[in-house]
Order: structure tokens, then C-alpha cells, then sequence
């Protein structure tokens, strides 16, 4: 089914709506509004306040059994927009839609009408719009709130746009797609001295910077060569003065993986070099581990469908089923831990175009043009899982 000019002119202005008025996670009020005004109008229950912000819509046909799960996420980030002649720009100073959820929302309600308005298909959809995705608490929230009980479904599909991907262009694979992430935070204490005088101290930043380094060796020493992992510090504090050697250092960074036993060895392996090398220079040590974010990992059957809906959309020749997996995160994942479902990238433009600008980056902006084609991919997925019944057809 196409889009014709006025649905495609109202997923515009929806877009442009939530990208004037960001809001961070859980924290998502006006927006959730927004969203639920439009699915008022378009008939739909709307129920609210799901795991905080979160809310869900359902949508009958006909008496099928069949319920299938369409998710967006709604949260901003926390950062400036660098594009203030944009007619559309955040009005909410220090938060941007920098990630395009602005543009999930506008796609997922651009396929609740296209389903509303011609209902082919026999059974459920739910249309189930997440807080706090960016921090990767927003689905374990509406799953600890009962989502998947009070609204159940029997498989789930989300998309996420991606610049550097041609516009347009559908890429999904079977497996891990987006990585785990797991923070961690490395408390190392020593004893501050005289920076003259470093033989009457403990130096936590020698301890600090050894412990950097080694850190780097577990992927490369540690982690068997076929299994994807990366371990990033990004961030170093002392307590320490120009001419005064520090007492504490906190080190801080995250890991990212694809599998529970690489997250386990990371783990260990870091806990253990941290520990060693602390204590070879009579230092202490505290290392706090917490994982974020599950790895996104697509289920074999939904990937299928998934592909060929796709194709039905932008073409067989436009569609990768078996793209690289991406070490970046998604809170997706905690819902494909807990039913089927399947995650795709739709190409916000190639680098060097304007929809090729790099995610959280202040200039970024969603790609208007590839609204509908996220609409009809959506559209599709439900009238390909739950087909309409034909005339005449067995009980």
C-alpha cells in the first residue's frame, strides 16, 4: 500500500512536532500526549503510564488469533543542537532528537493509520511506544510493569535509521545485530604526596595509566578471535593539584559484546588485571560492573519476514539480510529476550549527504524522505504475519 501525499505531509509534521519538543527518558509527558492524541484520532484505545511514559494502542481485524508487536522509542538526548537556522529545531535548549526516535514515532504511527484506515489483515496489533531507550532502561521498565502481560503479542519488530547507509536501503541479519553494553567504573586509591616527592606516595595515575593499557590486552589476548568484544575507557578523575600526586583516580568507560560468556570474561578479566596490577604497587582497587544494555539478537523466523516484507517495500536489490552486526546498543534486545521478534536498519543517507550525518552528533537530523517507506515496511510486516482471511474460507 502507498503513501499518498496527505499521510505523508502529516508524518512531516509529526516529526517536526517531537523534534521541537525533545524530552529525555522517562521524563517523555508532552510527547506521550502527542502520541496518544494521534492514535485517539485514529480510533485506537490508548493505554498509558506503562513502565513510566510508556504507552500502548491496539488495533483489531476480523477474530484471528494472531498478535504482533510494533515498537518505537521516544527519548531524546541530553545534548545541544548545532543547527539553529533549522525550521524544525529543538526549542528545548540542551535536548535534540540526535538519534531520530522523532522519526520512529513518525513511522509507527504513519503505520497505525495505513492499517487503521484499510484493516486487511485478521488479528492484533499493538503499537507500543518505549521510554528511556538511550540508557537502556525503558523496555525492562514496561516489562517489569506487566507489558508483555497485560498486552501480550506473539513477536515483536523495531527499526532503527542509520546514516551511512544508503537512503532508503532495509539491512537486517539472523543472530546478534547490536551488541550488549555493559559500564564499568574502576575506583583506584593510592596515597597522595608531594609531586617532587613521589617515592613518600602511591601514585594512582601511574596505577591508572597501567591499568588503561592493560585493559586493551583482554580483547586482544583474552577473547577468542571470532567473537566480536571492544572495552573502551573514556573517561579519568583525580583528586590530585598541579604540584600534589593524587590519592584517587576513577577510571570509566564501557565493553561491548554479543553473548552472555563473553560479558562474563570481560568481566573477570578486568576485575582480575585490576586487582593484580593495584596491588603490585601497594595500591587498592574497587571495580563496579553493570550492564546497560542486552545484545540485540533477531530471532531466525522474524528475520525471514522481515526480509521479505522489506523487499515487498524498496526492492529485493535494496534489502541486506546478512548485514554486519554493529557494536552499538539497542534496548530492544530486553524484548527479544523475552519474545520473538526482529530489529532492522532503514539508510538515512550516505556519508556526505545530508541524512549521512553521524548519530548523536548536534547537527543530525532525521531523514524526512525515508518516513514512509518505514510506515509501509511496518504495514507490511502485519499484513504479511496476519493475513486476511479470504471469502468462504474454513473455521
Amino acid at each position: 500500500m502507498l503513501v499518498d501525499d496527505d499521510l505523508k505531509a502529516r508524518m512531516v509534521r509529526w516529526r517536526h512536532h517531537f523534534h521541537q519538543f525533545p524530552e529525555t527518558g522517562f521524563n517523555e509527558h508532552r510527547t506521550a500526549d502527542y502520541v496518544a492524541s494521534v492514535l485517539q484520532l485514529l480510533g485506537l484505545e490508548v493505554h498509558r503510564g506503562i513502565g513510566g511514559t510508556g504507552l500502548v494502542a491496539s488495533l483489531r481485524a476480523g477474530d484471528g488469533p494472531g498478535v504482533i508487536g510494533l515498537r518505537a522509542d521516544m527519548d531524546a538526548l541530553a545534548m545541544a543542537e548545532t543547527a539553529p537556522d533549522r525550521p524544525h529545531a529543538s526549542r528545548h535548549a540542551g535536548c535534540m532528537h540526535g538519534c531520530g526516535h522523532d522519526g520512529h514515532m513518525a513511522m509507527v504511527l504513519g503505520a497505525a493509520q495505513l492499517l487503521a484506515q484499510r484493516p486487511d489483515f485478521d488479528g492484533t496489533v499493538r503499537f507500543i511506544f518505549q521510554p528511556a531507550e538511550e540508557h537502556g532502561r525503558g523496555a525492562g521498565a514496561m516489562i517489569a510493569d506487566g507489558l508483555f502481560e497485560r498486552f501480550p503479542v506473539d513477536e515483536i519488530y523495531g527499526a532503527h535509521n542509520i546514516p551511512g547507509l544508503a537512503e532508503g536501503h532495509v539491512a537486517t541479519r539472523v543472530g546478534g545485530i547490536m551488541a550488549s553494553e555493559d559500564n564499568f567504573v574502576i575506583r583506584i586509591q593510592g596515597r597522595g604526596g608531594h609531586a617532587a616527592r613521589p617515592h613518600m606516595a602511591v601514585d594512582p595515575l601511574v596505577v591508572a595509566a597501567e591499568i588503561i593499557l592493560a585493559l586493551q590486552t583482554i580483547v586482544a589476548r583474552s577473547v577468542d578471535l571470532g567473537e566480536p568484544a571492544v572495552v573502551s575507557c573514556t573517561e579519568i578523575f583525580s583528586d590530585g593539584i598541579r604540584n600534589a600526586l593524587p590519592s584517587n583516580v576513577t577510571i570509566k568507560g564501557d565493553t561491548r559484546s554479543y553473548s552472555p560468556q563473553v560479558q562474563a570474561l570481560l568481566e573477570r578479566r578486568m576485575r582480575e588485571l585490576c586487582q593484580g596490577i593495584c596491588s603490585a604497587h601497594g595500591a587498592q582497587c574497587e571495580v563496579e560492573y553493570t550492564h546497560e544494555f542486552a545484545p540485540t539478537v533477531n530471532w531466525p523466523q522474524c528475520v525471514e519476514l522481515a526480509t521479505a516484507a522489506a523487499a515487498a517495500v524498496v526492492g529485493a536489490d535494496q534489502v541486506d539480510g546478512d548485514v554486519r552486526p554493529m557494536m552499538i546498543s539497542e534496548d530492544f534486545g530486553a524484548f527479544l529476550k523475552v519474545v520473538p521478534g526482529a530489529f532492522v536498519f532503514i539508510g538515512n543517507g550516505a556519508v556526505g549527504s545530508a541524512g549521512g550525518v553521524p548519530l548523536h552528533n548536534g547537527a543530525y537530523d532525521f531523514n524526512d524522505g525515508i518516513l514512509p517507506i518505514g510506515a509501509r515496511y511496518f504495514a507490511e510486516l502485519v499484513r504479511r504475519r496476519l493475513p486476511a482471511r479470504t471469502a468462504g474460507a474454513g473455521t
